[in-house]
């Protein structure tokens, strides 16, 4: 006998804060009457942080995983042992966002090595023959925003063969000089990072101009930290040898779940960066790097 089941909350987006109440239905479908051992809910938010296997060493990294913080944690039971009539039924379900003690919600990020992520999860218990079914459902916490006005504070940029790090041989480099810059390099999340960048002059053609956005998670406790940089999206926006002195502009949207305000907390950081990318027509990379500060107003 097939049957069902399906967690579906009320808030098409999804997106909750802290002190809302998350409130939803269960759906049951089935073609006739269902007995079952007890239907319970559960909802769980979770900082599940990992090592990446460069930090830990090749052996130790198949359990390499820190174990995970809980944030929030609360269970219901919707409805005792007993049977549910055939057809569809719906069973409302509310549970508060609150925290036990002085926890704090961190809001919802998708990372590699840092994941926050909340879930409601519905348990439905059969007897010894019948498969138990069970159903996962994810919702977003997007933190408190501030209060405080952010004001924009433009970075401007020079990029010359002198500007340049990391370079073993700097009289063996192209003549170049490419300046622009960001309008704010503390940004609010749910706005575009803006600005420009000129190619004045360059002796070599320019094959692409890049905008990458990275992500820099730290992991750590009382053994040490691990550092890791990830690219989360890489944007081209210039192609081919463009014309010198003309202002290409620089928009850039910030993923949703891939980003989140910055946060540092004891036990992990995560921490946003942007990469301007000039790469020559020799595949030579130029790479300008600027910290990024995201909120949420």
């Amino acid at each position: 006998m097939s049957v069902t089941l399906d967690i579906r909350l009320k808030r098409a987006n999804k997106v909750y804060h802290e002190g809302e109440v998350v409130a939803g239905v269960i759906v049951l479908v089935c073609k006739e009457p269902l007995q079952h051992h007890g239907i319970s809910l559960s909802m769980e938010g979770l900082v599940s942080l990992q090592l990446s296997s460069k930090s830990v060493g090749v052996f130790e990294a198949f359990y390499n995983s820190v174990k995970p913080i809980q944030l929030i944690s609360s269970n219901i039971e919707v409805a005792k042992a007993g049977k549910v009539p055939g057809g569809k039924t719906e069973i409302p379900f509310e549970f508060p966002l609150h925290t036990k003690g002085n926890k704090v919600l961190y809001e919802t990020y998708h990372g590699v090595f840092v994941n926050i992520q909340y879930t409601i999860r519905c348990d439905m218990k059969r007897s010894l023959l019948a498969k138990d079914l069970s159903r996962n459902c994810e919702f977003i916490v997007h933190c408190q925003p501030q209060k405080v006005k952010v004001v924009p504070t433009p970075v401007n940029f020079t990029i010359t063969p002198d500007t340049l790090q990391n370079i073993r041989e700097r009289s063996l480099l192209p003549k170049f000089l490419i300046r622009g810059h960001l309008d704010a390099t503390n940004c609010v999340i749910s706005q575009p990072l803006t600005g420009e960048v000129v190619v004045e002059n360059s002796d070599v053609p320019i094959k692409s101009i890049e905008l990458q956005l990275v992500r820099v998670e730290t992991c750590g406790c009382a053994e040490g930290y691990a550092r890791d940089a990830t690219e989360i999206q890489n944007i081209q926006i210039a192609e081919g040898d463009v014309c010198h002195g003309l202002a290409i502009p620089i928009y850039m949207v910030f993923p949703r779940l891939f980003t989140c305000p910055t946060l540092e907390t004891t036990n992990f950081k995560v921490e946003f960066e942007v990469n301007i990318v000039i790469v020559l027509h020799d595949d030579h990379l130029i790479t300008e790097n600027f910290p990024l500060k995201l909120c949420r107003v």
